[in-house]
């Protein structure tokens, strides 16, 4: 998408397109395989502009990792207000992933993908996947709470595997039906919870 001659350049436009480009890109075929030239090209930007924006590629990947965790986090809260806490709103957690995992073009989870990429770095690239995941923890445990389960912790840690579990498995297996099991789990360690 390069800029037309003569088009008044909008920094933050350029940024969100960086940005936009490498979560694709990355999304699409990881981290490692794909450089900032090619960053670049895809958003009609230069290096420079990348590297004013972003300090290096850890600073995008960085950026990458921030922009998909809020994103994912920010789409399931949105989905689940509309369902009535309690039983069904935990279920119903894994009716949406369930249907992520059906998308054409899924690739797992963007943020556990890159953490599993880059694990031999250091600093927000290893926290920021962390972090992920103890979102994720503390919504299953808000969710767990509302349905009445014992123990709410403990079984949002469980529930957690159950998740990244069938994000995994859809990933490598591209059929969706792990989503399905993850929830029939779910079911069952949710009802022990709630009548113990």
């Amino acid at each position: 998408m390069p800029v037309k001659p003569g088009a008044t350049i909008d920094p933050r436009a350029t940024r969100a397109r960086v940005l936009s480009s490498a979560v694709q890109l990355f999304y699409e075929r990881g981290v490692h395989t794909v450089g900032v030239d090619e960053i670049a090209h895809h958003a009609g930007a230069s290096k420079l502009t990348i590297y004013r924006n972003f300090g290096s590629k850890e600073g995008l990947v960085e950026a990458v990792l921030e922009h998909r965790s809020e994103h994912i986090h920010r789409w399931l809260t949105a989905h689940l207000e509309g369902v009535p806490a309690g039983r069904e709103r935990v279920l119903a957690l894994f009716d949406l992933l369930t249907r992520w995992y059906a998308r054409d073009g899924y690739c797992g989870c963007a943020v556990i993908n890159a953490a599993v990429e880059t694990r031999h770095l250091d600093g927000p690239v290893r926290q920021l996947p962390r972090a992920h995941l103890a979102r994720y923890r503390e919504l299953l445990e808000e969710l767990l709470a509302g349905a009445g389960a014992g123990r709410p912790e403990a079984l949002a840690r469980h529930l957690l595997i159950l998740i990244e579990g069938a994000t995994t498995i859809t990933a490598i297996d591209g059929d969706p039906a792990a989503g399905h099991d993850a929830r029939a789990a779910a079911e069952v360690l949710l009802d022990a919870a709630c009548s113990a």
